[in-house]
């Protein structure tokens, strides 16, 4: 594939208006909580991150440690430490990593408490910033974290579309963001690791397009969870793994697969968790 043949410039209105409402808030921010996809934790790293959260705290949470492969992963979480940054490999549906992020914001922020102690000024409440791409895990996080469900949640992106300050059953207040991109993608790999990943709206991508690029990286990395989920052991001839994998799930007809339910079927067996153990980024 061309690397450079895809350049996405899909960039709704309220994704911009999201960055400036960021840009407007963030002198009132303790830390960040920066959301990235521990399958494509490349992929997923909002582009000009910096230019929203300029030099405030920040930990990196990496969502979706179940659905990952953590051998994968982990290199990912040592890149991004060495880097500065504080880190943390999360399943959003474990309650011992909230715990562990709760306890990892006092350590990040305890610097900045001592100061106000020092000062005869009493703790203050610690505000936190909750930002990544679509579909990456916000509004589960803020759910577990408030106690009770504020935010809806779901595998389609762009659910949220304001800014909202939510109290938590901590003593963290969390400003809650709508899922954002960056203006342009221009590396056909990032664009399709995000529409496998549901971050990009299928109608944004040929579904086609996106389920051949899912089964290129499972023949490539994965070959048995290939063979296992869909009976496939080759693809130098797509028509004839399209027709294997048609008659595996029942869409096939006439002598023929049924194109779009087969790749439908591929793109919701990632999102739903039905593939797991998998990291698309090296």
């Amino acid at each position: 594939m061309n690397e450079n043949k895809t350049n996405i410039n899909w960039y709704p209105g309220h994704m911009e208006k999201t960055k400036r409402l960021i840009k407007d808030k963030i002198d009132l921010i303790d830390i960040v909580y920066e959301l990235v996809d521990a399958r494509i934790p490349m992929s997923s790293k909002i582009k000009d991150i910096y230019d929203l959260i300029k030099n405030k705290p920040k930990i990196i949470i990496m969502t979706k440690k179940d659905l990952c492969d953590l051998k994968v992963t982990e290199y990912w979480v040592n890149y991004y430490n060495n880097l500065g940054n504080k880190v943390l490999l999360a399943d959003l549906n474990n309650s011992a990593d909230y715990q562990k992020l709760i306890d990892l914001t006092h350590e990040v922020i305890k610097e900045k408490q001592e100061k106000l102690i020092d000062k005869g000024l009493n703790k203050k409440e610690i505000r936190a910033l909750v930002v990544g791409i679509p579909n990456v895990g916000k509004s589960t996080l803020i759910n577990r974290l408030v106690g009770r469900k504020v935010a809806t949640t779901g595998n389609k992106p762009g659910i949220t579309k304001n800014l909202v300050w939510l109290k938590t059953n901590t003593d963290i207040t969390l400003l809650d963001t709508p899922g954002i991109l960056w203006p342009k993608i221009d590396s056909e790999e990032t664009a399709l690791n995000l529409a496998s990943t549901s971050a990009i709206k299928n109608e944004i991508l040929n579904v086609d397009e996106v389920a051949v690029h899912i089964i290129k990286k499972l023949h490539e990395y994965y070959p048995q969870i290939l063979l296992d989920r869909y009976g496939v052991k080759n693809i130098d001839n797509f028509e004839e793994v399209y027709d294997i994998i048609g008659k595996r799930i029942g869409a096939y007809k006439n002598g023929e697969a049924d194109y779009e339910r087969v790749s439908n079927r591929i793109i919701n067996d990632l999102k739903d968790g039905y593939i797991k153990g998998v990291t698309f980024d090296r």
